[in-house]
């Protein structure tokens, strides 16, 4: 197969028809001589942008790990985990964070991946235990470089970098530009590539104030989103307790949410972005770890109900919506009282709540049902739709997303056709195995 005839199979892998200008700059850039380090807007592409070119720079029988990525976050390890799988590359890739059990990560690296993607606490600890060699690391990849250092993982990620000996090449990278780069990173030279959000997509970004008459705004949130309809929303709160009582005053007035922040499990975590996606959940009420680094649907709108202090998470919450030339708008809760941030645009237009009483918004189309088995029990996506649409009677359009795990799987399924689903396949048994199929919780 030809270099030209690779490129368009992983763009076709990925759903892609072409490269942006950003990602053809990172394509050019990361495979050269230098360091690099590329400063990109959220929603812009970056993780296609490192891991096109990063597949230039493995060799295929090269027995050790040879690209260590760094995250700041177990969802944008998964993320990046779920884009390079999706790519096909036939290149081993594993991912280690808090809260994966740490024996099932120690017998996936007794086989090392190619590509190893990791936060950096869990990183340092498979260091100290000697679960991989670093020798072969010859590639050191920094996503989300700047949240890794708000979140203080300076000291791991120092240890780490003073273990790789044999690096020939970092890449850096970042949604905002004009951070400082510590001296243990050690960039040499880097090829810097800014890129900011274009005149289109600035355009098809809307925003709009609601002022509130009362100081807990859960009553013009209520409004609001029964307005909206029915579409899903991404609800930005300050507090992970104000996202909990957001999300439970919700579901008290017939609104269905989720709740999503980091005093949270992490099952829990990975739950609630699962009927997220799939569309068994329209509003997930969330603080700004949902701001960047999660593979979410594109949102029409995104809602601050509390304005985030600083203007860099102000901007990385609304780059959950109109991303890629998209449209959307963000709706700004403010109540009188509260100061305008300097950070905002003056005369800001404002949305108007109805005074009358509307209806809520409708229920979910689909419900997600959990099952007790996934890729470690030699499940895969093809098992689970065959078992659905033959034994269960599903018709095409009535199964939605399936997300398939190392020992479990979930899968979105018409509200209307669950019940009598779980009815068919109660004593069904699925590649000769019966597995626990329920509702999701």
């Amino acid at each position: 197969m030809s270099a030209t005839q690779q490129h368009d199979r992983l763009l076709t892998s990925l759903g892609i028809t072409a490269l942006n200008p950003m990602q053809e700059a990172a394509l050019t850039a990361i495979p050269g001589k230098t360091d690099t380090f590329l400063v990109a807007p959220t929603g812009s592409g970056k993780t296609v942008a490192f891991l096109l070119p990063l597949l230039q720079l493995l060799t295929p029988d090269s027995p050790t790990v040879q690209c260590l990525i760094l995250v700041p976050s177990r969802e944008l390890a998964i993320q990046i985990e779920q884009v390079w799988k999706k790519m096909a590359t036939g290149y081993k890739v594993n991912v280690c964070y808090g809260g994966h059990p740490v024996d099932t990560e120690i017998r996936n690296l007794s086989n090392p991946p190619a590509v190893l993607i990791g936060t950096p606490g869990r990183i340092a600890d498979h260091i100290t235990r000697r679960s991989f060699a670093l020798d072969g690391i010859h590639t050191l990849i920094l996503d989300e470089f700047d949240k890794s250092l708000t979140l203080g993982f300076q000291d791991e990620m120092a240890f780490i970098i003073d273990g790789l000996r044999n690096l020939r090449r970092r890449v850096l990278v970042s949604a905002t530009a004009g951070i400082s780069i510590p001296g243990f990173v050690r960039l040499q030279s880097p090829t810097t590539l800014t890129f900011t959000a274009d005149e289109t997509a600035t355009r098809a970004l809307t925003m709009e104030v609601v002022y509130t008459p009362d100081k807990d705004k859960i009553d013009a949130l209520t409004s609001l989103l029964c307005t909206l309809d029915s579409e899903p929303a991404l609800i930005f709160c300050n507090h992970r307790e104000t996202a909990d009582r957001t999300c439970t005053l919700l579901g008290d007035r017939g609104i269905y949410a989720r709740a999503y922040h980091g005093g949270m499990e992490q099952d829990d975590r990975e739950r609630a972005l699962i009927l997220f996606r799939n569309g068994s959940v329209r509003y997930l009420i969330t603080t700004d770890l949902a701001a960047r680094g999660l593979d979410i649907p594109e949102m029409k709108f995104v809602i601050h109900y509390h304005l985030p202090p600083n203007e860099p998470e102000f901007v990385h919450r609304n780059g959950r919506t109109a991303r890629m030339h998209a449209s959307g708008t963000v709706y700004l809760l403010l109540h009188s009282d509260e100061p305008y941030p300097a950070y905002l645009p003056d005369n800001l237009p404002e949305f108007r709540l109805s005074d009358g009483k509307l209806a809520l918004p409708a229920p979910p189309e689909f419900q997600t049902l959990y099952i007790s088995g996934g890729r470690k029990n030699k499940l895969n996506k093809v098992d689970i739709v065959g078992f659905f649409t033959q034994k269960g009677a599903l018709e095409k359009g009535e199964l939605g997303r399936i997300d398939v795990q190392d020992f479990m799987s979930f899968a979105a399924v018409k509200t209307t056709k669950v019940s009598a689903l779980l009815t068919r396949i109660s004593q069904e048994k699925m590649k000769g195995k019966k597995y626990k199929i329920e509702v999701a919780r």
